[in-house]
């Protein structure tokens, strides 16, 4: 049945209900959030530059490196730190630079031994050089070669065909050793390293009934120990005198005169 045609009509209100503050909503709170994980980020990262090694930081940049190669370490994991941990001891930041305690040694002993290679060839430079002084000097000094080795300066002091530095088969040492034993405590006296003295002979023929390689290299040593203190050297300074026998040849004849030596080393401060 159809209604009155002259009825009101009938109007339906829909009412809007406005959250959260108006026509703001709650981007804010989007933007705040992005804004608080940026300044981790940036915090996070500015403790892991202070906190970690060269190596480190290069094994991060790596990890997060989509073309590198990640490769587990003999530590025995594969993540950031590749199996190490910033709290390890020996990974601690020091000083704000990263720089472990073991690194900080490293670092150290390497310094002083090249503080020490370039003392040594100082002095080599110098007892080289005494050879243009004169023509004694440089007939001495044919005697001499110089080296640099990981246990110290090294001065080889050896026979010539026509030049002995002992009279034959025995430890009565010659006026030219003599002068090399001058020569050589003028220039030790530059420093205050200790010293070593080492003697070395030739191979004797085995038909002998008694090879006296051994006393002889030991006596040698002795003989050039007691010339260098005589010319000044302090006793104090002498850390041992050995010989050697004919165990360490320097020429492809063992038997050969060039083998009579010497060798006086400078060693260094860790020996």
């Amino acid at each position: 049945m159809a209604g009155p045609a002259n009825g009101a009509p009938v109007i339906i209100k829909r009412k809007k209900n406005v959250v959260d503050g108006g026509h703001h909503g709650g981007a804010w709170k989007i933007a705040y959030a992005d804004f608080v994980t940026a300044m981790m980020a940036f915090f996070m990262l500015m403790w892991l530059l202070s906190a970690t090694t060269e190596e480190q930081r290069k094994g991060i940049a790596d990890y997060f490196d989509p073309t590198a190669v990640h490769l587990r370490t003999a530590a025995g994991g594969e993540g950031v730190f590749g199996g190490d941990s910033v709290q390890e001891d020996n990974t601690l930041a020091q000083t704000g630079t990263g720089q472990s305690a073991a690194d900080a040694a490293k670092s150290d002993a390497a310094a002083s031994a090249a503080a020490q290679d370039a003392a040594l060839k100082r002095l080599q430079s110098v007892l080289e050089g005494k050879g243009g002084e004169s023509q004694t000097m440089q007939r001495l000094l044919s005697h001499v070669v110089t080296k640099v080795t990981d246990e110290g300066l090294v001065i080889d002091v050896f026979d010539t065909a026509d030049s002995p530095l002992f009279d034959a088969d025995s430890a009565q040492p010659t006026q030219t050793l003599a002068e090399i034993a001058a020569l050589l405590a003028e220039v030790m006296a530059m420093t205050s390293n200790a010293v070593a003295v080492e003697g070395y002979v030739r191979t004797y023929p085995i038909t002998l009934i008694k090879s006296p390689i051994w006393d002889l290299s030991a006596a040698r040593a002795q003989a050039l120990r007691q010339l260098l203190q005589q010319s000044g050297l302090d006793q104090s300074r002498i850390a041992r005198i050995s010989g050697h026998a004919d165990r360490q040849p320097v020429t492809a004849n063992p038997m050969a005169v060039r083998n009579n030596r010497v060798e006086v080393i400078l060693l260094r401060a860790d020996r």
